[in-house]
């Protein structure tokens, strides 16, 4: 049986040869280990370090005090003769047949060497020391006086590591230095003159490990006719040409960050089928002058010998930022020549055909027109916060990897809790509450895992050990029950959904609200909403006669409310229809303002007058409303966390009529409503967004 097994390897090794091939594999006996320079470099390292630090041949030299040498050995006549190095260091040499004694048998230990000294002692200057050798030896005889030399000696290993090993030293670290930055093994250059070379990562369609497709992508259906397009325009291109369409050259994906636009772009890589390639903004940016033009270059070149394919560069505002008019300003000329390289390589003199450029960005208001026109990026795909029923899909797809839910959970209903959420946010809810669910020992994740995870997104982590004292808590408690008091009576204020004073983040007290997702907003309603953040301070104010800093966050939000009334939306008659808001975003890099010093002090002077009348309207209501204030504010004490129902049940119900439940206290009225339509439900729904103000 061996002699079969032997003869099986046997002919496995040599059929390779026979086709003119090296075997894969190696026997297990003949493996030799791979020769490595670095073994060479350490044992040069070492040699040298000994030969630095090896003791002199002979035995080492004791070092001594003047007062031990002037006791012992001079006034003992041991001393034979003195030899001072370099004005530093004065070498003693003992007669030999005085090492015999008793008080150098630390000497004798050393076992030095014929010519070598025993002892030395280090001098201040040579003038010190001669005089107080003078002085100890005045009384000695001609015949019994020490002799003394000098010598200038030098330290032929410092010399050697100064001239020769030193600059070797400096010359190894610069190669190493060079080969790192050069990308290293496996890199885009191996050499340093490859660093202009491209960092954008290739996936092919035979080698792509991306596996996301748009089955994978939920929600965004108008984002993904738009890119659908141009994917069906790679796959199908005689569907277009022959009606004389032409490929869009681009499409810049624009949107709030975590709204999908990487995973849209992920999407495309793997259904394209094309060579893609994927990079970010900042990859082009380096710290040597013309490294990014050059990139850019590179990128292109790769493109254009793989065409058709797809270039992605996410976050382009590293690189596409609006050009400065001042070319006095900064140090961006690098950063505009890149963009300049970039606007010439997608539009320019020569033709890239076949290269279709896809870029994300959450700030389109500041990149450079150039770069947004047509031909350039002929589509602008703008990626919005998803809606009720788009949250609906994506929370279908981020409880798919969930395997344990209980019957109760339900994605209409966590769409319904989540307005204003984007794909990122959908994402991080689902995750922690399988946190949530796993920290408490849980078999399956419940619903309520779900709204503590959204209560921990949007309010920060709860603190019930924080320590409060009665006063603060109780003051904490009536802030809390103004703005509920205030957002609930006023027509046009955000309902409130939910107040707490349990501590949660930075905040000790924290009210969600459910906003209107309108695209137009009114002066009453800006000042409505202004006063619901101003009734905690209001409420502080009217019932303990004093304030606190608990309403820093209020006066931070009303205060750019009021100034955004004022200077961007026209709506004070003393300045009138005037807006000094740059959408360029240029008036970042400018000292001056567009207004004069007049100007800008009816400004201050307007924005303090809405916010005066947004207090007002504040205390007028909390006056007219105390008793049930003070319910409300007792009521909250006593349970620490208050849902709509319990505002309606002690304010009644709302101006307009509209009372948003929470889901924790909604079971019942949703049996109630189980007969309305569910069309109106959704279209309700549709309208919500989920607010945190705290302080």
């Amino acid at each position: 049986m061996d002699n079969e097994v032997k003869e099986e390897k046997q002919t496995a090794q040599e059929e390779p040869k026979k086709q003119g091939k090296q075997p894969d594999f190696q026997p297990l006996g003949k493996k030799t280990p791979k020769f490595n320079m670095n073994w060479i470099y350490g044992i040069i390292a070492i040699v040298l370090l000994g030969f630095m630090f090896m003791s002199p041949m002979g035995g080492e030299t004791i070092e001594i005090q003047w007062p031990r040498f002037e006791n012992e050995m001079l006034s003992n006549h041991d001393v034979s003769r003195i030899v001072v190095v370099n004005k530093e260091k004065a070498e003693v040499f003992i007669k030999p047949e005085k090492l015999n004694e008793a008080r150098y048998a630390d000497a004798a230990k050393q076992k030095p060497g014929a010519y070598s000294p025993q002892y030395f002692f280090t001098i201040g200057s040579v003038e010190m020391f001669e005089k107080k050798l003078e002085d100890a030896t005045k009384d000695y005889a001609p015949n019994e006086q020490v002799p003394v030399s000098y010598e200038t000696r030098q330290n032929n290993m410092n010399t050697i590591f100064n001239w020769i090993i030193f600059p070797l030293l400096l010359i190894g670290v610069w190669i190493f230095i060079f080969r790192r930055m050069a990308g290293g093994a496996g890199g885009a250059g191996g050499q340093i003159f490859n660093i202009g070379k491209s960092r954008a990562k290739m996936f092919d369609k035979d080698t792509s490990e991306i596996k996301v497709d748009f089955k994978d992508v939920a929600g965004l259906e108008e984002a993904k006719v738009e890119i659908k397009e141009i994917v069906d325009f790679l796959k199908n291109p005689q569907k277009y040409t022959q009606l004389g369409g032409k490929i869009p050259k681009g499409a810049l994906l624009v949107g709030p960050p975590g709204t999908g636009k990487t995973l849209l772009a992920k999407a495309v890589a793997g259904e394209a089928h094309v060579p893609f390639f994927s990079l970010s903004g900042s990859d082009f940016v380096e710290m040597f002058v013309g490294v990014g033009a050059s990139r850019v270059r590179d990128l292109f070149k790769q493109a254009k010998e793989k065409a058709p394919c797809i270039i992605f560069i996410d976050e382009i505002d590293a690189i596409g930022r609006a050009r400065g008019k001042n070319p006095n300003w900064g140090a961006n000329d690098e950063r505009e020549n890149t963009l300049n390289q970039l606007l010439t390589e997608m539009d320019g003199f020569g033709t890239n055909s076949g290269v279709i450029i896809l870029a994300a960005t959450n700030r389109a208001d500041i990149l450079d027109r150039a770069l947004m026109r047509a031909g350039r990026f002929d589509r602008q795909i703008h990626v919005e916060l998803p809606d009720l029923n788009e949250r609906t899909d994506i929370f279908k797809v981020h409880l798919r990897p969930l395997t344990k839910l209980a019957s109760d959970v339900t994605a209409e209903s966590l769409a319904k809790q989540t307005p204003g959420f984007s794909g990122a946010d959908i994402a991080n809810v689902c995750n922690e509450a399988a946190l949530i669910a796993a920290r408490h020992d849980k078999q399956k994740v419940e619903k309520q895992d779900f709204l503590d995870a959204i209560d921990r997104i949007v309010g920060g982590l709860e603190k019930k050990n924080k320590i409060i004292s009665a006063e603060e808590k109780k003051t904490i408690a009536y802030h809390e029950a103004g703005h509920a008091t205030v957002s609930w009576m006023l027509e046009h204020a955000n309902p409130l959904i939910k107040v707490t004073i349990v501590p949660r983040g930075q905040a000790l007290g924290a009210a969600w609200y459910l906003p209107e997702e309108r695209q137009l907003t009114t002066k009453e309603q800006l000042m409505e909403e202004m006063a619901a953040l101003l009734g905690g301070r209001a409420a502080e104010e009217l019932f303990f006669g004093r304030i606190s800093t608990g309403a820093l966050n209020d006066l931070e939000r009303t205060t750019k409310h009021a100034y955004a009334m004022v200077c961007y939306y026209g709506m004070s008659p003393k300045v009138g229809n005037l807006s000094y808001y740059d959408s360029s975003g240029q008036s970042e890099y400018s000292f001056a303002k567009p207004y004069s010093e007049e100007t800008a002090r009816t400004i201050d002077e307007e924005t303090k007058r809405i916010i005066d009348e947004a207090y007002s309207k504040a205390k007028e209501v909390l006056t007219k409303y105390e008793d049930q204030h003070h319910q409300l504010a007792n009521l909250l004490l006593e349970r620490e966390v208050l849902f709509a129902e319990d505002l309606e049940k002690i304010l009644g119900p709302r101006p307009n009529g509209k009372t948003p439940y929470y889901e924790h206290q909604q079971k019942a009225a949703e049996q109630t409503d189980s007969a309305q339509p569910v069309e109106n439900n959704a279209v309700e729904s549709d309208n919500e967004k989920t607010e945190n103000s705290a302080e």
